[in-house]
C-alpha cells in the first residue's frame, strides 16, 4: 500500500505540473492584451499596430498545429515535451531582449510554434499520466490550469508590467517556464508515443458533420469575442475614460468569471447541454453589443466583464468537451484541429479588431463582435433544427 500510495502521489505532481504548463502556455500566449500600450510605447507605435503581436501567434498557432503534431506524431512524448519547453524559453529570452518590433514578432514566432504542439499533445497525455481512475479529474486540472491564465495570469502580469516593466513579465513567465521543465525532466516518464492519429484520421474527422459545425461555432465566436477583447485596455482607458488600475480589476474580474463558468458548467450542462451552450452564446451577444453602454460607471463595466467572462468560458468548455466526445478516437488530431482553429478566431479577431479601429473607431469593436456573434448563434439554431432538437430549447 505504501508503494501504491508514492505512485499515485507521483502521477498527481505530474498531472499538477502539467496543468500549471497550460497556464503559463496559456498566460503568455493573451499576456500581450494587459501589456499593448506599454509594449506599443516601447517601440513607438499604436494599439492597433500592436494588436498584430497576437494575430502572428495565433495564427502561427492555426497553421502549425496539426501539421506538427502529425510530424511529431512518433517522437517520445517526454523528449518531445522537453523540447518545446527549450524553445519556450529560449523564445522568452529573446522577448526579453528584443530591441525592435521584428525581433520580438520573431520571439513570439518561437512560441507560437511550441504552443501549437504543446496543446495538440496535452489533453491526452495528462490522462495518460493521471493516477488511475482519475482521468477525468486530470482532464479538469488542466482545464483549470488553462483557465487560470485569465484568473491570475493576465492580472498579475500587468501588476508586474506596471511596476517594471512588460519585458520582465514575459521574463517571469520564461524562468516559471524552465522550472516546469526541469520538473518534468525529473518526474516524467519515458512515454512513447501512441494513439497520435495521422493523415488517415482525417477523413473520419471531414466525414463528421456534428464535429464540423462545433468548429465553425469555435471560429465565429472566438472571433467575435477577441475582436473586442483584444482591445479591452485601451477601450477602458481610452472610450471609458477609467484608469489604469482599474484596467487590472477588469482583468481579474474577467479571469474570475471562468472560475464560475466551470462551477455553472459542471452543475447544469449534462441536465441542459442544448440550451446550456445557446445561454452561453446569448450572454455572449448581449455583452459585445452592451460594452458602449455599460462604459458609464466602473461598477457597470465591472458587471458587464463578469458576465462576458461566464459566458464565453462556457462556450469554451462546452465545444472543447463536444470536440473529445464526437472524436474519441483521433483525439490528437481533432484537437490540434481545435487548437488551430480557435487560434484562427483569435488572431483574426486581433485582426478585425484593429481594423476596425483604424477605420471606424475603437468605440465600435463591441458592436462589430456582437454581429459575429449573432452569426454563430444563427449557425447553431439551424444545425438544432436540422437534427431535430430544437423543440428541446
Amino acid at each position: 500500500m505504501p508503494h501504491l500510495q508514492k505512485h499515485n502521489q507521483i502521477r498527481t505532481l505530474r498531472v499538477l505540473v502539467l496543468a500549471f504548463s497550460a497556464f503559463i502556455f496559456n498566460t503568455t500566449e493573451f499576456i500581450p492584451v494587459a501589456l499593448l500600450l506599454d509594449i506599443g510605447t516601447s517601440f513607438n507605435k499604436s494599439a492597433s499596430e500592436v494588436g498584430i503581436m497576437m494575430t502572428v501567434y495565433a495564427w502561427i498557432v492555426a497553421v502549425m498545429s496539426l501539421p506538427a503534431m502529425l510530424a511529431t506524431a512518433h517522437i517520445a512524448r517526454k523528449k518531445l515535451l522537453l523540447g518545446l519547453f527549450g524553445l519556450f524559453v529560449a523564445s522568452h529570452i529573446l522577448t526579453v531582449i528584443a530591441h525592435n518590433f521584428t525581433v520580438l514578432l520573431i520571439a513570439r514566432a518561437g512560441v507560437a510554434l511550441a504552443h501549437a504542439i504543446f496543446w495538440s499533445i496535452t489533453a491526452s497525455l495528462v490522462v495518460r499520466v493521471a493516477p488511475k481512475g482519475r482521468q477525468t479529474w486530470a482532464l479538469g486540472l488542466l482545464a483549470t490550469g488553462s483557465a487560470l491564465a485569465t484568473v491570475l495570469g493576465l492580472p498579475l502580469g500587468r501588476i508586474l508590467g506596471q511596476y517594471l516593466s512588460w519585458r520582465a513579465t514575459f521574463g517571469v513567465i520564461g524562468g516559471l517556464a524552465l522550472i516546469c521543465m526541469v520538473l518534468l525532466a525529473v518526474i516524467l516518464p519515458k512515454l512513447p508515443s501512441r494513439d497520435a492519429g495521422d493523415l488517415k484520421s482525417l477523413p473520419k474527422i471531414i466525414n463528421n458533420k456534428p464535429l464540423l459545425i462545433v468548429y465553425v461555432l469555435i471560429a465565429l465566436i472566438v472571433t467575435a469575442h477577441f475582436t473586442a477583447y483584444s482591445y479591452i485596455e485601451p477601450f477602458i482607458l481610452q472610450i471609458a475614460h477609467f484608469n489604469a488600475d482599474y484596467t487590472t480589476i477588469v482583468l481579474l474580474l474577467f479571469g474570475m468569471a471562468g472560475i464560475i463558468s466551470s462551477w455553472l458548467f459542471g452543475r447544469y450542462y449534462d441536465k441542459y447541454p442544448k440550451l446550456f451552450l445557446i445561454i452561453a452564446f446569448m450572454v455572449v451577444l448581449i455583452c459585445l453589443s452592451s460594452m458602449l453602454l455599460f462604459a458609464k460607471t466602473p461598477l457597470s463595466w465591472a458587471i458587464l466583464c463578469m458576465t462576458w467572462g461566464i459566458g464565453m468560458t462556457a462556450v469554451s468548455l462546452v465545444l472543447q468537451l463536444r470536440t473529445l466526445k464526437l472524436a474519441s478516437k483521433e483525439t490528437d488530431v481533432a484537437m490540434s484541429l481545435f487548437s488551430g482553429i480557435y487560434n484562427i478566431g483569435i488572431g483574426g479577431g486581433a485582426l478585425l479588431g484593429g481594423l476596425v479601429i483604424t477605420h471606424i473607431g475603437l468605440g465600435m469593436i463591441g458592436y462589430v463582435g456582437a454581429m459575429i456573434a449573432l452569426f454563430a448563434i444563427i449557425i447553431y439554431i439551424i444545425s438544432l433544427k436540422s437534427s431535430g432538437y430544437v423543440k428541446h430549447l
